[in-house]
């Protein structure tokens, strides 16, 4: 079955095709992140008409790279949400449009589905070209991390449907998401967007031990996350000191550059500044793997899956893997392709549905909200 995927959560317009859940055909992304870095973050007017513009030829695109027409796929999948409303009615209306009219399959993918559908992906494609690894089996406990969500969900099989899987959430952020916090003290410090890449490259030049951020600690669920408290303390370890100077200065300096590179960037950076870049991204990596391992052994699972943006991050896939060695527990991450948004992965978590029975008709509609399974 060759699904047709369309992803526009955000600010990625996204298109894939995906062979039997299995085999990605063809992955075509048109990324925005020129319009929006000016403004530190994603403007959602202009993102709905970036997706406006760029929806048809990434549709083509795809098509062009798996060496068919629009006609030949067998159904559709397209994001409802959760994500910025007017970015998902674009792909959504595009897909149901696309649906009738060739009288295809349709259905509605979660965009958190979409991430822990990734992982799944993945492991498929490298054990089918052979690779020495083991089987991503369900139940698993997964972190969804990425600018717009933090979240623990335990993903397992449906004991009432092939091929359906059923979530329970365990666990969210209450205010920011983690990558949202990246984004924010990226901007505090004039350091440019998305700041998730930057701070990953500018950490390893700086002291993680060189300010102490404490503990976060929750009261309630203590598998929920917060990350607002933590930006907060960087700005009062900035405001008003030599830092915030500094930022100044590199605010100014980045407007007479393009596009700076991480080592002129870093050129730009005391080592008083790397070493709070270095210290705040210990803290929010310290917090992600303490809660996921406390929740795979609440769960008593022994494989955890991370995806969403933020698992490109280099530290928290080193952290997880050395906190998981010989501890019982293995960590699957995607690619860092299948890690950020991308439509492959709703594609691949739509043949699930698919072939679970599960359909979606012409009122399907997004969903600025749309939680993922039952909490």
């Amino acid at each position: 079955m060759l699904v047709l995927g369309i992803e526009s959560s955000c600010d990625e317009t996204a298109a894939a095709v995906v062979a039997d859940g299995a085999e990605i055909r063809s992955s075509a992304v048109a990324s925005q992140v020129l319009t929006h870095e000016k403004y530190g973050g994603v403007v959602p007017e202009l993102a709905s008409r970036e997706h406006l513009r760029k929806i048809e030829p990434v549709v083509e695109e795809a098509c062009r790279q798996a060496h068919l027409t629009i006609r030949t796929v067998d159904a559709l999948a397209v994001t409802e949400g959760p994500g910025l409303i007017g970015s998902l009615l674009v792909g959504l209306v595009y897909g149901k449009a696309l649906a009738l009219s060739l009288g295809k399959p349709l259905v509605g993918v979660n965009h958190l589905e979409g991430h822990i559908h990734a992982v799944l992906l993945e492991n498929k494609i490298l054990r089918a070209a052979g690779k020495p690894v083991r089987e991503a089996a369900l139940p698993a406990l997964t972190l969804v991390v990425s600018g717009g969500h933090t979240s623990l969900f335990l993903a397992a099989a449906s004991s009432h449907a092939a091929y359906a899987i059923t979530y329970s959430q365990l666990g969210r952020s209450r205010d920011d998401a983690a990558g949202e916090a990246f984004d924010k003290v990226a901007k505090l410090l004039g350091l440019g967007y998305p700041g998730g890449p930057i701070i990953d490259c500018l950490a390893r030049h700086g002291n993680p031990q060189g300010v102490d951020f404490g503990r976060i600690k929750m009261r309630g669920n203590r598998l929920d996350f917060s990350f607002s408290g933590l930006k907060t303390a960087v700005l009062y370890r900035v405001r008003g000191t030599e830092l915030a100077r500094e930022a100044e200065e590199r605010r100014a300096w980045r407007r007479t550059v393009e596009r700076p590179g991480h080592d002129d960037l870093r050129a730009h950076c005391s080592q008083a500044t790397l070493d709070l870049i270095a210290s705040f991204q210990n803290a929010v990596v310290e917090d992600l793997v303490e809660r996921t391992l406390a929740a795979a052994d609440i769960c008593r699972v022994d494989t955890i899956f991370v995806s969403g943006g933020v698992a490109c991050n280099s530290l928290l896939r080193q952290r997880f893997f050395e906190a998981t060695r010989g501890q019982g527990f293995e960590a699957f991450f995607p690619s860092p392709a299948l890690s950020t948004d991308n439509a492959a992965m709703i594609a691949a978590a739509g043949y699930y549905k698919l072939q679970a029975g599960e359909r979606a008709g012409i009122t399907l509609t997004a969903h600025a909200s749309h939680p993922l399974g039952r909490r």
